[in-house]
């Protein structure tokens, strides 16, 4: 019987490492985790703890959706992020930044954070109202920035498996600056009512626009996954959609099939089934 359990967790594993890693999962996990060297942020620090969690799947989630409410941030998603046709692509290299940035040396985080930064300044372009947007735009930076950490820390703190206390939480939100920082955020907040309120601030510039409705109908109702594997995956969506504030989740599809009600079991069942797949970093 253990046996058989291992074989699963072990097919379970591959899978998942498969859709958010790559094919070359494996050695990029060694390359990350075991060459040697000075990092960003000590073992064991709050960022890790955050980054290294399975909630992070819902956390990612829920920062999709909560970025694609500016309009300009958007329309460079939707013109240069090849998310529909592309989107285990675009999860990989988001997920592998993320990893290298919290947990590699010093040097892989730099070069990743100048490769971003060359990206960044090659996105421009204008919104469907006519805007100019530039992804090296303090002002977009900054959004996408606090949106992201405060996605990752709410779900953490909602589905981790050892949530961080007020001070832990605070730590949490500066080592999220200092990556914020190198890749040209201005005035990231270091602590959480400061990235609460840097959220807060950007609501007069957020709507649900069609580029993002789109988005989050292809995230909550429409993923590219095979069917086996959707009813996992929608109660992520709806533990991401459910975490939003009030404000953030109107005019959002609902995930089928599942009650609001559900959402905290869901998530908490799925990031746990998660949890006993992977492996700790």
């Amino acid at each position: 019987m253990t046996h058989v359990v291992e074989r699963a967790r072990g097919a379970a594993e591959r899978a998942i490492f498969l859709r958010v890693a790559g094919p070359d999962a494996t050695a990029t996990r060694a390359r990350i985790h075991e060459t040697p060297g000075p990092r960003w942020f000590e073992r064991g620090s709050p960022v890790q703890r955050v980054h290294g969690d399975a909630s992070m799947f819902v956390g990612g989630l829920r920062a999709l959706l909560l970025q694609s409410l500016h309009p300009l941030a958007m329309a460079g998603v939707a013109a240069h992020s090849g998310y529909r046709g592309d989107p285990w692509g675009r999860l990989q290299r988001t997920s592998t930044f993320i990893a290298v940035t919290t947990f590699g040396t010093s040097d892989d985080a730099e070069r990743a954070v100048a490769a971003v930064r060359a990206v960044h300044e090659r996105v421009r372009g204008r919104a469907a109202d006519g805007r100019p947007y530039r992804a090296s735009d303090p002002g977009l930076l900054r959004w996408v920035h606090v949106a992201e950490t405060q996605s990752f820390l709410v779900a953490h703190q909602s589905f981790g498996r050892d949530p961080l206390d007020a001070q832990g939480c605070d730590e949490y939100v500066a080592q999220a600056a200092v990556v914020g920082r190198a890749l040209g955020v201005v005035d990231a907040p270091l602590t959480r009512r400061e990235l609460d309120a840097a959220v807060e601030e950007y609501r007069p510039a957020l709507s649900l626009t069609p580029p993002a409705l789109d988005a989050a109908r292809f995230l909550l109702i429409e993923p590219p996954l095979p069917w086996p594997v959707r009813p996992a995956y929608a109660g992520l969506a709806l533990a991401a959609r459910e975490s939003l504030p009030s404000w953030a989740r109107a005019g959002l599809p609902r995930v089928r099939g599942l009650p609001t009600r559900w959402a905290r079991p869901a998530g908490a069942t799925v990031t746990r089934l998660i949890r006993w797949a992977l492996p700790s970093p």
